[in-house]
């Protein structure tokens, strides 16, 4: 590719000759040793020459075909990570050291990503070791395989440098770098399997927990302190060819999009001011590293049997240390005076929880909240005792007011989070004392001096009413009928609004089941010569009315502990019962329901008498009604009503849930990164053509269609 013109000294100009020789040396069939001064004349390439598109898919294919013999990846990785090293032990570092850094994190990180887009076969073969006979300058790798060696640097490089002008770009691109080598997952099957290949991933996870603990806090502050881009810097000379299509940039453009430039990407936001590029990569390599499981052959079997009693998960460090995460704030001595032992991961909780009531609007920061509430005990009580709830659950409710323009896992892990929330009884008390003075975002209905309590079960009353309309879907129903269920003893003073809605939601489940009952009974009356497709039907209806049976009991079940725990605290929930207490005539003596309506026709009986007792000539005004409800409720002391046990559901997730966590993580890091993943190389999960237009819209999945939820792995207990 091009005679070989003498390589300029630092500060000299690089000519497009050059830059091509170096790159075209690079790419071919000749081996170069890790002492060659080849190496650091590649690493000083400036970035701003252009290369045509044609030119740079071949330069990818060149690589991809002599990298087995060349093993040049691997040295420009190795020599990535002694300048990283380089720049870590000494002090007053020099800007063409960060700068060094950078190119081989970029060039590496183009090629390493062709290589494994681009594999054919059982497994990846990246020729990530070194010649027998190849040494090592002053023997720094030792006994470490290449990818242990750059992952330890990568990562301690992320973890004890400072964000700051100087490091901000090459801090980018390491967490690109890592994203990128993290990606042979994509290759692997939706179910880890013993014969995964993740090398980079796989040494990740072989790193000292202080190391790991570091790099744990070191991504969430940058999460949190969401640095901007230092456009003022002059050291790197990108800033200053904004204009011009560097020679990595074609590569980048022209294979499949393989990394964006740093300034690039800084300046290609599509529009939404809330990306920041360096806290978006930085949670997404963590979502990465905390939900990756390993799968493992028990010594006592052969790898090359696959029964899976045989298989068992390796611990994850990096999910170990985010569940142990503790408040900087707060962690001097535990509550029995004992200092803690071990290294810990200490955050700023009040800052992680302001950030995330800011940015769940993005889908990845929804699931890194439901992370830390479902696996960290220390933040889900730091939640849970915060008197501003509404700063998260307002986005929340937000989002699910908005469940059409949402991905059906997004709504899932809201859902969830809300359903974690609920367990506790001190959040099902609060959320009713805190007043809102509007909620703009609510369109159907002025909501003015609501509580967030009132509006949390309109607004899951609303998702259940949704998904009866457009998508009946068992789970969803599930879940947000077990979050009423837990909130409804603590009810308090629930809106005229909110009750109203209550009331609707079990006459609108108690008409589906009429419907349904209807359809099966015909078809039990004219299915009788026709007896095996008809009984297959008929069965099939019969266990949706199962269904049916149970939400309508499960909602006079919430009716109910609302009567019976706190009746006296919510006149509106009594009124509502009574304007439409027609609704619950039909089922009065239903076997599953019989002993439920009891206990509201006991209430319906205690305040129809008393407006009896007080009726005047001319109809009643609903304030006149309510006025007198409100009287009676001050005497009420619930005689006659038995008592059932409070419901209580809990979230449990699953012992193995990466059947669903690591293809959802990948689809969000692949929707949000600004590139894109060769679409026939990916196994994790089904690529269709609605994905690739998500991911070229930035959205990640689908949005909500009848039926289409990807069900995460849990248990739903009551």
């Amino acid at each position: 590719m091009g005679s070989a013109p003498s390589t300029p000294r630092r500060g000299e100009a690089f000519s497009p000759e050059t830059a091509e020789y170096l790159i075209g040396t690079f790419i071919g069939d000749k081996s170069f040793p890790l002492s060659s001064e080849f190496w650091q004349k590649l690493l000083e390439l400036p970035i701003h020459v252009q290369w045509p598109s044609d030119r740079v898919q071949e330069a990818c294919e060149l690589l991809a075909k002599n990298n087995g013999q060349t093993r040049h990846l691997a040295k420009i990785l190795f020599h990535m990570a002694c300048t990283l090293q380089e720049s870590m032990s000494i002090s007053g570092v020099p800007p063409f050291v960060y700068e060094k850094a950078v190119n081989a994190a970029y060039i590496g990180s183009v090629f390493l990503k062709h290589l494994i887009e681009s594999f054919r076969g059982e497994y990846v073969e990246l020729h990530l070791s070194l010649d027998d006979n190849e040494t090592t300058p002053m023997d720094v790798l030792g006994d470490q395989t290449i990818e242990n060696f750059v992952m330890r640097n990568v990562l301690n490089f992320i973890a004890s440098v400072d964000v700051s002008a100087n490091t901000y770009v090459l801090h980018l691109e390491l967490l690109n770098f890592m994203i990128i080598a993290m990606s042979t997952q994509l290759l692997c099957g939706p179910s880890p399997g013993p014969h995964d290949v993740n090398p980079f991933l796989d040494a990740a996870m072989a790193q000292d927990s202080s190391l790991v603990c570091s790099v744990v806090r070191r991504l969430l502050l940058n999460f949190i302190t969401r640095s901007g881009a230092p456009f003022n810097r002059a050291s790197y000379s990108v800033f200053y060819e904004g204009s011009q299509s560097s020679v990595l940039q074609r590569v980048g453009s022209a294979a499949a999009n393989i990394v964006l430039l740093p300034f690039s990407y800084l300046v290609s936001s599509r529009g939404d001011g809330s990306r920041n590029p360096l806290a978006d990569s930085s949670l997404h390599v963590l979502l990465v590293l905390i939900h990756h499981h390993k799968c493992v052959v028990s010594e006592d079997y052969s790898a090359t049997e696959n029964n899976k009693e045989n298989q068992y998960f390796s611990d994850n460090p990096y999910c170990k240390a985010l569940e142990h995460a503790v408040d900087c704030e707060l962690d001097r001595v535990d509550v029995e005076g004992n200092a803690h032992c071990g290294q810990l991961v200490k955050l700023p909780f009040a800052s992680l929880f302001d950030t995330l009531g800011i940015c769940l609007a993005d889908e990845a920061a929804v699931l890194l909240l439901y992370s830390l509430l479902q696996g960290n005990s220390a933040f889900l009580e730091y939640v849970l005792v915060r008197t501003d709830m509404d700063t998260l659950l307002m986005p929340i409710l937000e989002a699910l007011y908005n469940a059409p323009r949402r991905t059906a896992n997004q709504i899932y892990m809201l859902l969830i989070i809300l359903l974690i929330l609920s367990q506790d009884s001190s959040f099902n008390a609060s959320i009713h004392k805190l007043i809102l003075t509007g909620v703009p975002w609510y369109k159907e209905r002025l909501l003015h001096q609501t509580s967030l309590g009132s509006l949390l079960v309109i607004i899951l009353i609303r998702t259940v009413q949704y998904n009866l309309s457009k998508l009946r879907d068992v789970y969803l129903h599930t879940t947000c009928l077990a979050t009423l269920a837990n909130m409804a003893p603590h009810v308090h003073r629930l809106s005229a609004y909110a009750s109203q809605r209550l009331v609707s939601l079990f006459d609108m489940l108690s008409r589906k089941y009429n419907k349904l009952a209807d359809r099966r009974d015909n078809k039990l009356h004219n299915e009788k010569g026709n007896l095996i497709e008809g009984n297959s039907l008929i069965e099939d209806m019969s266990t949706e009315l199962h269904i049916y049976t149970d939400f309508l009991r499960l909602v006079l079940e919430i009716i109910n502990a609302i009567l019976t725990y706190a009746l006296p605290r919510n006149p509106e929930v009594v009124y509502a019962i009574m304007h439409r207490q027609e609704v619950f005539q039909p089922f009065k003596n239903h076997p599953r329901f019989s002993e439920l309506l009891e206990n509201i026709y006991t209430v319906l009986d205690f305040f129809n008498s008393r407006m009896d007792a007080q009726r005047v000539s001319g109809d009643w005004s609903v304030k006149e009604v309510l006025q007198v409800i409100i009287v009676n409720c001050r005497s009420w002391r619930g005689d006659g009503m038995k008592m059932f046990t409070q419901l209580r559901f809990t979230y449990e997730q699953e012992s193995h849930p990466e059947e669903f966590f690591i293809p959802y993580v990948w689809q969000l890091v692949l929707s949000r990164w600004g590139l894109t993943f060769n679409p026939a190389a990916i196994n994790l999960f089904p690529i269709d053509l609605n994905f690739l237009q998500c991911v070229e819209n930035g959205v990640v999945g689908s949005t909500l269609r009848n039926g289409d939820f990807d069900k995460p792995e849990y248990q739903l207990d009551p």
